[in-house]
């Protein structure tokens, strides 16, 4: 039935992945993103999942058919990569990352393309005019991310995020980590 449903959203997203193809030959693939992606985030609603889960799958450098994107849910990098089972909660904004497979993100979760996106040393220009830096976030197989939370360095696997934690240095594997900037709580396995 799944399957069903996700080739029906294909067909029904298909004017706009055709829009996106042609706007992005022309203004650029991550700024026409940009675009639709604001126009798809308010489709309420299942349909609204579907719909987004059809688009992406062709426009992301790779997004799984089982991925589930809520309302509000902003992306802006094609190179983009989510992986199998991923859920992405209601007024996230995702910039170059890859998500790998059953990972959770809670409402409003935040994680732009690393930390220097924006360049600032030089004080006799505007920020504006300093250009920045992309950068790839990589977030683990199996992590839970709560809501509020800001990720702009890479979490490993099974990693649980306390909400409205900030990321600002990579955490390992299989730990609790939480805070401002966040800081490892314990091992998820009861050690340490």
């Amino acid at each position: 039935m799944r399957k069903i449903l996700f080739s029906m959203a294909t067909l029904l997203v298909f004017p706009v992945l055709c829009w996106q193809w042609i706007a992005g030959r022309l203004l650029g693939a991550d700024a026409t993103l940009e675009g639709t992606s604001s126009l798809l985030a308010m489709i309420p609603g299942r349909f609204g999942v579907l719909i987004r889960g059809a688009f992406y799958h062709y426009t992301l450098e790779h997004c799984d058919p089982t991925v589930w994107i809520c309302f509000g849910t902003l992306l802006s990098k094609t190179q983009t990569r989510l992986g199998s089972h991923v859920y992405i909660g209601p007024y996230c904004v995702l910039g170059l990352v890859s998500i790998q497979r059953d990972t959770l993100l809670g409402p409003g979760v935040q994680i732009p393309s690393g930390q220097k996106i924006h360049l600032f040393d030089d004080l006799a220009r505007p920020i504006r005019e300093q250009g920045g830096l992309v950068q790839r976030v990589s977030i683990g197989a199996d992590c839970w991310i709560g809501a509020g939370s800001i990720v702009m360095a890479d979490l490993g696997g099974q990693v649980i995020l306390g909400a409205g934690s900030i990321v600002t240095k990579p955490i390992p594997d299989r730990v609790v980590a939480v805070g401002v900037p966040a800081k490892v709580l314990r091992n998820r396995d009861g050690s340490g």
